[in-house]
């Protein structure tokens, strides 16, 4: 609550779900959808199909992130951040509505690299947010928003991807035969819902995007320095509309009379033109190095560093609901590393255990990553999740070997479930906060975290990709761990070791711990 222009991040924080909602709605179901539109989808030989098929369409939207996210960083230092966010959701918009709605691979992955297009912005997002909260004291707590914001834009994503696919099985009291909403009384459903069974979910995204779309047009205001005080015709509009809206429902028993309505408006919107605007001379902003001065030693380790975490971490998002949804297997004599199969579960049960870890994620956000930050420093926590994500990957295959029956199988879900989520919830803000504080300069932050997300982007695509075509070889050989062991485990090892290339700053030092800088550092700096 003591977060200076809550509004602005309020605002900023809807714009950011536009990514988990597009990113990750489809994961629940993303292997029953893959198999309904190719030929010979129940075929038990095609889950290896799917498995490359899918994993190549979730590898669609983060290429597209990769293809433009340095174009949208380096337009938003140019033309402004409100502009460019505002065209990724409108774009985000049409591409999720319209992917619901698709029945051939080739349009789902044209919709799919459409709403990658519009959501290569989340860099702009990152430098806004660094932009809106200026003091140090406030800043770790405002770089928590956005990742929380994506988990719960993940838990909202995959909790709808789960529940609401395939409405007509999954909410037959509504889409079936008897269901509420079949108004013609069709004998196996509603019609357009048997026709499209995952439109539902796409319809949801879209509307909710849309809502924030319209609250960032009229309300979020632009943070580039030097146009902060240019005209707003959407914010303009905004306030016309809100005083409007305040007028009608205080026109009865408000004793607020209209010089004192004006005042308060003003001090809330200060006017640009006024005989009264008192003139203040700032100090001439230091310019900006060139841009081959931005990529320091620093800002490379780092940009390393940003892209190795969704290289494993975006293909467990992809590979372990196939892992859940895909067919068991008996297994009559497994090995140490020799067995395959999934646990069978339904989209339903995969969205929502998703989703519950997901919003663990949102507690330890709130309430344990920034005394872990205060405690260790930012490059410390991320250490320490680079020590939980190898565990979780190399116990997840052997979920297979647990009996479908009991209470051993949740339980092993759960243990890898929360190391992965606990480690990821806490990676995440600190990669971005580390990317910050490496920029040379607070005017190069676009272009930093622009070239962060397309390097990240690139990261996703290639993880989802490899992931799914490691993990269909590794099922028909019958090594289901191979993709776990292999590649993610792999992945994670490596990203560690880098991890102790990379040197704190002095803002990232804890309290009474200058000892932690490297003497090389402390020699710079003075």
């Amino acid at each position: 609550m003591s977060l200076p222009n809550k509004t602005q991040l309020f605002l900023l924080a809807l714009c950011r779900l536009s990514e988990p909602l597009s990113n990750t709605c489809l994961l629940p179901y993303i292997y029953y959808l893959t198999k309904s539109v190719i030929e010979n989808g129940d075929d038990p030989s095609a889950d290896a199909k799917i498995s490359r098929l899918s994993g190549l369409l979730v590898a669609a939207f983060p290429l597209a992130q990769f293809a433009t996210s340095m174009l949208w960083g380096r337009w938003s230092d140019i033309y402004g951040r409100k502009s460019i966010i505002t065209i990724g959701l409108l774009a985000s918009v049409i591409g999720n509505m319209a992917f619901g709605f698709s029945r051939s691979i080739g349009a789902l992955f044209f919709w799919r690299i459409l709403a990658g297009v519009g959501n290569g912005n989340t860099g702009v997002m990152r430098t806004m947010t660094a932009e809106i909260v200026k003091e140090r004291k406030y800043q770790t707590r405002a770089f928590l928003v956005l990742p929380l914001v994506f988990n719960s834009g993940m838990v909202a994503g995959l909790a709808l991807g789960g529940c609401l696919a395939d409405p007509v099985v999954n909410m037959a009291w509504l889409f079936g035969p008897e269901g509420l909403f079949n108004v013609t009384r069709n004998a196996d459903g509603v019609a357009w819902a048997l026709k499209y069974p995952y439109a539902l979910p796409a319809m949801s995204n879209g509307v909710a995007l849309g809502i924030s779309l319209l609250l960032a047009g009229f309300g979020l205001r632009e943070t580039l320095p030097g146009k902060e005080d240019d005209r707003d015709y959407g914010i303009l509009i905004g306030q016309w509309f809100t005083r409007r809206f305040r007028q009608f429902f205080h026109r009865k028993g408000s004793h607020l009379g209209s010089t004192e309505y004006t005042a308060i408006k003003l001090e809330e919107f200060p006017p640009t033109h006024s005989d009264d605007t008192v003139i203040v001379t700032l100090p001439k902003p230091r310019p900006n190095p060139p841009f081959r001065n931005i990529w320091t030693r620093d800002v490379l380790v780092t940009l390393v560093s940003f892209g190795l975490l969704p290289l494993h971490n975006s293909a467990f998002m992809h590979i372990f609901p196939i892992f859940l949804s895909a067919p068991t297997s008996p297994n009559t004599s497994p090995t140490l590393f020799s067995f395959t199969g999934g646990l069978g579960l339904q989209s339903p049960s995969v969205g929502l255990w998703l989703a519950l870890f997901g919003m663990c994620g949102i507690f330890l956000q709130l309430f344990i990553y920034p005394r872990m930050q205060a405690r260790l420093g930012t490059l410390g926590c991320f250490r320490v999740s680079l020590f939980m994500f190898p565990l979780a990957y190399l116990l997840a295959p052997y979920l297979a070997l647990l009996p479908q029956e009991g209470v051993a199988r949740w339980g092993g879900i759960a243990v890898v479930l929360w190391a992965q989520v606990m480690a990821r919830t806490i990676a995440i803000p600190s990669t971005v906060i580390l990317l910050t504080e490496s920029a040379p300069n607070k005017g190069v932050l676009g272009t930093v975290h622009g070239a962060g997300n397309m390097l990240s982007s690139l990261a996703r695509a290639v993880g989802t990709a490899v992931g799914g075509v490691v993990l269909a070889w590794g099922l028909e050989r019958g090594i289901v761990g191979l993709v776990w062991w292999a590649y993610l485990a792999a992945i994670a090892f490596v990203a560690l070791g880098w991890s102790y290339t990379m040197r704190r700053g002095k803002e990232d030092i804890p309290s009474g711990r200058q000892d932690l800088v490297p003497a090389e550092r402390r020699k710079e700096e003075s």
